[in-house]
């Protein structure tokens, strides 16, 4: 299988939106339906947003309408950072990957990826994977090219904040442990099931 990875750009929110529309939750997935926008947003800012859904016309058709406006507003501005992968030219995968200082102090969801733009260090947020490319490689092609990427763009280095399971779960948007241990990432900590693994790229 020929996978090919595309840093995300306002050139493919098409693809963007193709992808998460049609292929990321088409298994029922609990974590759907989303556009990972949750991350680069405060509580408040997000409950804004909320607040517009009745002009969207309300209920699940405003939610996600909103949802949309969102996420391409936050791939405009470059707030919304990340990778697409492809085959035979159709998304099939996802990586939320970003500079720690775009994301605000505390995101929406209630993560914490912040740290200053002086510290150049990179998060991986999230994955999402089309339920049929699952298990064949296409998450360690998105965390290979975040971790090279970001070497050359002179970061320092690159987090992951994967749960801690006794089993595969087939929905692991953060990714399982031994996804950033066969990419390199070391175990930095390990509280009660939340994990840091990192890799230095210098």
């Amino acid at each position: 299988m020929n996978i090919t990875i595309k840093p995300l750009a306002f050139e493919l929110v098409t693809d963007f939106f193709d992808f998460f529309d049609n292929r990321a939750f088409s298994d029922n997935s609990p974590e759907g339906p989303c556009y990972c926008t949750r991350f680069q947003m405060t509580k408040e800012e997000e409950k804004a947003e909320f607040d517009q859904i009745d002009v969207y016309g309300g209920g699940s058709v405003g939610f996600m309408c909103v949802l949309r406006k969102m996420a391409e507003q936050q791939i405009k501005s470059g707030a919304l950072q990340g990778y697409l992968a492809f085959v035979n030219g159709i998304s099939i995968g996802w990586c939320n990957c970003n500079d720690k200082a775009n994301f605000p102090v505390k995101s929406g969801n209630g993560a914490c990826f912040y740290a200053p733009a002086e510290k150049r260090e990179k998060v991986v947020a999230c994955f999402e994977i089309a339920p049929e490319y699952r298990g064949k490689g296409v998450a360690t092609a998105l965390l290979r090219r975040a971790t090279d990427d970001a070497k050359a763009q002179g970061y320092i280095a690159v987090e992951g904040f994967p749960q801690k399971r006794d089993e595969r779960y087939e929905w692991d948007f953060k990714g399982p442990i031994r996804l950033y241990e066969k990419a390199g990432f070391v175990k930095l900590e390990d509280d009660d099931g939340r994990v840091v693994m990192r890799k230095e790229l210098f």
